[in-house]
């Protein structure tokens, strides 16, 4: 009958992760044909690097569900055997050559590192409604698995495994949005402070470890939203009919070279020459 009871409508709140953040900031044609294309268009093969970099997770996802007395370096070394594949290797011998090595890292990461606690996440799902700015409703919604989370000293802290060429620096990762965005959500999930990030760099040794502070996790959570909000109005104007090229245009670089969709982005194509399945493996 036309009254207005003030009633506040619902807001409908974006979810999204780490992962699929960072896609729509480096490329939005990505982005589009990872999540909203459907049939998905045609991909890349496996890579080598990320078939290790799964083995590693897996292996030591497994090591800490396994009680105290048996996360020695002879059962961490079993279980990159146990999980390993050889997608996307060269051959068989670069394959063996990288399950070595895979097998001394994990090996020397139990030994180096104290592996008696129990965390309190593996792979642990995390999400959380938050905002920007504080005493506002929520804006969006950060969901995401992280590799493991720890408490320490009344705190939890985010860790996260890397098997990559480069060995990180705390620069990295307090510069890390998924680290900052995985803080942010395990603290409300879990009910409990969340400052303190670390990238373990499995190949070295190396860890790099940030502390952030209210400021430093609102700045990511500021840019956080930024991007939920284009990638928002970019979908909606998408389902609405509006032109897919144009509301998520390729972004070419060299990182083309290595894109899953590569097959399918003739930009992409044409920006970089196509790397070999093995070329981003650690030397």
């Amino acid at each position: 009958m036309g009254f207005d009871f003030g009633v506040a409508q619902p807001v409908r709140l974006t979810k999204v992760s780490p992962a699929r953040l960072a896609t729509f900031d480096d490329c939005p044609r990505r982005y589009r044909l990872s999540y909203l294309d459907r049939p998905t268009p045609q991909r890349t093969g496996p890579w080598a690097h990320s078939t290790l970099g799964a083995v590693v997770h897996n292996a030591l996802r497994a090591l800490f569900d396994l009680p105290v007395l048996k996360r020695v370096p002879q059962r961490a070394v079993a279980l990159v055997a146990e999980f390993w594949k050889d997608a996307g290797f060269e051959s068989e011998e670069q394959a063996a050559r990288y399950r070595a090595r895979a097998k001394g890292w994990v090996a020397e990461y139990v030994e180096d590192n104290d592996v008696t606690h129990d965390p309190v996440g593996l792979e642990r799902w995390v999400s959380a409604p938050v905002t920007a700015t504080p005493g506002e409703r929520p804006s969006m919604i950060i969901e995401g698995r992280a590799d493991r989370i720890d408490a320490r000293d009344g705190s939890l802290v985010i860790v996260d495994y890397k098997t990559g060429r480069r060995p990180p620096d705390e620069y990295e990762a307090r510069a890390s949005q998924a680290l900052a965005l995985y803080a942010v959500a395990a603290a409300r999930t879990l009910r409990m402070p969340c400052t303190t990030v670390e990238l373990h760099h499995l190949p070295t040794g190396t860890i790099a470890a940030a502390e952030h502070t209210s400021e430093s996790l609102q700045r990511q959570l500021k840019r956080a939203e930024e991007t939920a909000g284009d990638l928002r109005l970019a979908t909606d104007t998408l389902e609405a009919g509006g032109d897919g090229d144009v509301l998520f245009p390729p972004r070419p670089d060299r990182r083309c070279a290595w894109c899953d969709f590569r097959p399918s982005c003739p930009a992409g194509q044409e920006a970089a020459p196509q790397a070999q399945p093995w070329d981003l493996l650690a030397p």
